[in-house]
C-alpha cells in the first residue's frame, strides 16, 4: 500500500463519516461507527488486497459495523 495509514484518516474520514451519517442519521453513532471503521482497517491494513479503492473498502467495514 502506497499511502500511510495517517494519511488514508486524514483524507477519507470525512467522506467515511458522511456515508455512515447518511445510513444511520445519527451524528454521534456515525462518529462511533466511523472511528470503529478506521481502528478496524488500522488492524486489517496488511490484508488490503487492493482489488477496490481504500475508500470502497473502508465504505464495506463501515457498513458492516453500521448493520450490526
Amino acid at each position: 500500500m502506497d499511502m500511510q495509514f495517517e494519511e488514508i484518516y486524514e483524507q477519507i474520514f470525512k467522506d467515511v463519516y458522511l456515508y455512515i451519517f447518511a445510513l444511520c442519521r445519527d451524528p454521534h453513532l456515525a462518529e462511533d461507527i466511523t472511528q470503529e471503521t478506521f481502528f478496524k482497517a488500522m488492524k486489517g491494513l496488511k490484508h488490503f488486497r487492493g482489488d477496490c479503492s481504500v475508500k470502497s473498502w473502508l465504505d464495506r467495514k463501515s457498513t458492516r459495523l453500521n448493520s450490526s
